[in-house]
């Protein structure tokens, strides 16, 4: 017969019981309601006893706590707990972070449809790979998996928080990436290649691509550039990367100065470099569409071919827009240039911001001298 017992220090009742084997079980109610928890632990009883299933005993724990405390279990729809997740989470987080979130969050609506107004609980695990499964029709292999990062954290939450007896997105695994053509064929830039992008591009964007190149900032942290990261006095273009948090000094020679000393100047210290794409990125946040417009100058350039590849789960073939360019490219560029003109690889890590556990096990600093070097050698284009 099943019973309840309390532990002095704690606020809810404990269930006891015995499953079909005769093995003695515990669990708590967590409820503080004495009535409530003996209904629980009676239900917990016969549950183990015929076999059910985690999913069926929870239908019957929430009626019971409708039943008894009057509170619907449509405070705890799909939809609810979603949107008060995003609002806990947006000012912890950056605004880059919460537009990934938020939008993970609003295909997940878009794949439950009626679904996403019925309590949370009824998400099975299987619900959760048709949808992993559904969003892989319609982007990349990395765009499925980033989302699916977002929604493990979502139900991972949910789960701590008690909303959930246990995480259905819980050993889903990520999607294949290797045989994705936008991954799998990434490479840098030629010289032609780059001028004929520059031969198209307005003054800002030719001014944000040659940054691009000599900084190895990435499109964001280009974008976001203020007059008080430029020292030309010192010969110093400094900014910490959104992406890693890196501090990021890169002396300014050679082309970069070139480059910056042809911008309009500004008294004010806190004036962007380039205004418009500033503009766009403090409207949506992340790489706020700039990512789209660079591909839109790459095909203009006739450098952003189309792949063809057929879609898991159906016959058609989808077109995609795929290129093993993008604006993160010019980072692989301004590698290899560098490799090309003989520098060492712990000098290119630094002046390109990358990070490597390996590479710091062997070095602990890079001189200044080293870096104005490196900054010298890459050419003008």
């Amino acid at each position: 017969m099943a019973s309840i017992w309390r532990h002095p220090r704690s606020p809810f009742w404990t269930a006891c019981w015995r499953d079909a084997e005769g093995q003695q079980r515990r669990r708590s109610t967590k409820t503080a309601d004495r009535r409530l928890a003996r209904r629980i632990a009676q239900e917990f009883e016969s549950a183990t006893r015929q076999k059910r299933t985690l999913h069926q005993l929870e239908k019957v724990l929430r009626a019971f706590h409708e039943e008894l405390c009057g509170e619907s279990s449509q405070t705890r729809t799909l939809r609810v707990f979603c949107s008060q997740w995003l609002t806990e989470k947006e000012p912890s987080v950056s605004v880059s972070t919460f537009k990934f979130y938020q939008t993970a969050i609003e295909k997940l609506y878009a794949f439950f449809g009626a679904k996403t107004d019925q309590p949370i609980a009824e998400i099975t695990r299987g619900d959760l790979v048709g949808f992993r499964n559904e969003v892989a029709k319609r982007v990349s292999a990395s765009t499925v998996n980033h989302d699916l990062v977002a929604i493990r954290m979502l139900f991972a939450d949910a789960r701590r928080r008690g909303v959930l007896a246990e995480n259905p997105a819980e050993g889903i695994k990520p999607v294949r990436e290797f045989d994705d053509p936008s991954t799998s064929l990434r490479r840098p830039f030629t010289i032609p290649e780059l001028q004929a992008v520059l031969a198209i591009a307005d003054p800002e964007w030719q001014s944000m691509i040659r940054l691009g190149l000599y900084s190895g900032g990435r499109l964001a942290d280009i974008a976001l550039l203020r007059w008080s990261n430029v020292d030309m006095e010192r010969g110093e273009l400094r900014f910490t990367a959104r992406k890693t948090g890196k501090a990021t000094c890169v002396p300014i020679a050679g082309p970069l100065r070139e480059v910056l000393s042809s911008l309009p100047s500004s008294d004010d210290p806190l004036g962007f470099l380039h205004p418009r794409a500033a503009a766009s990125m403090e409207k949506g946040g992340a790489s706020a569409g700039l990512s789209a417009r660079f591909g839109e100058l790459l095909e203009l350039a006739g450098l952003r071919p189309v792949y063809q590849r057929p879609r898991a789960g159906t016959e058609r073939v989808a077109r995609h827009r795929m290129s093993p360019l993008s604006f993160h490219s010019l980072r692989h560029t301004a590698v290899s240039l560098l490799k090309d003109a003989g520098i060492p690889q712990a000098v290119v890590q630094e002046l390109v911001g990358h990070s490597s556990i390996a590479m710091s096990a062997r070095y602990t600093h890079v001189g200044t001298e080293a870096l104005q070097r490196a900054a010298e050698a890459l050419p003008s284009v």
